[in-house]
């Protein structure tokens, strides 16, 4: 492979895994904003099944009156075929006619809010279970980037601080040695101010005994006094 294409490949390959990066970086926030549209959305899913269990609960209230009614009518024809009014027990059964046939459709509309209504709940049920999952997930991987984060914080901070530490030594061990030269240069100094006035010779030569006059002790002054005394 040429230079060239080598450097291409770098390239591109920088440039996908910038963009992936980017991606990464966007990605919660999208999951974020698809969390809140799906809640948006479960809510009037929630909104509808309301409307609907309304509309099966008055379904349900007429088929039961329908149901009421039909029993009314076949007593009341019934009293009147035991009262020998014939034409009378008639009109009673068409009315009971009338009212199955009624009663037929409205239990068919029941029937479909009833299987609308269990559908809706499952699948709100299935929904809200998922967009639970995930928000788990989310709030895992939210809390291992926070974790990471800060692991890469508390990384880059302990080699900061170790080359910081690397270099406070350093500048530790310059100074001492300025001071250790400092010391040795006032000592030579002093050495030499000394063998410049000759007093470091009159120093070695009193060392050695040689002269200068022995200092008188007690005894002797003691001696002098009262040799001084007698001849006197």
């Amino acid at each position: 492979m040429s230079v060239w294409k080598k450097l291409f490949t770098a390239i591109k390959g920088s440039a996908n895994e910038a963009a992936e990066n980017i991606a990464d970086n966007q990605a919660l926030r999208i999951l974020d904003q698809e969390i809140r549209e799906a809640k948006a959305e479960l809510r009037r899913s929630d909104e509808a099944l309301v409307g609907i269990v309304a509309k099966r609960k008055l379904a349900q209230q007429k088929v039961e009156a329908l149901e009421n009614s039909i029993g009314d009518y076949e007593g009341h024809a019934r009293t009147a075929m035991e009262k020998g009014q014939q034409d009378l027990a008639l009109e009673c059964a068409q009315k009971v006619a009338d009212l199955r046939n009624e009663q037929q459709t409205e239990q068919s509309y029941l029937d479909q809010f009833v299987a609308s209504e269990q559908s809706m709940r499952t699948n709100i049920a299935q929904a809200k279970d998922k967009l639970r999952q995930l928000e788990q997930q989310v709030d895992v991987v939210k809390a291992n980037e926070a974790v990471q984060k800060a692991q890469s914080a508390v990384s880059a901070t302990n080699v900061g601080a170790n080359a910081k530490m690397h270099t406070a030594v350093e500048s530790l061990e310059r100074i001492k040695q300025r001071q250790a030269e400092k010391s040795a240069q006032l000592e030579a100094a002093a050495e030499m101010a000394e063998a410049q006035s000759g007093s470091s010779l009159d120093k070695k030569l009193a060392e050695a005994g040689i002269g200068s006059a022995p200092k008188a002790s007690a005894q002797d002054e003691l001696a002098r006094i009262l040799g001084k005394q007698e001849n006197g």
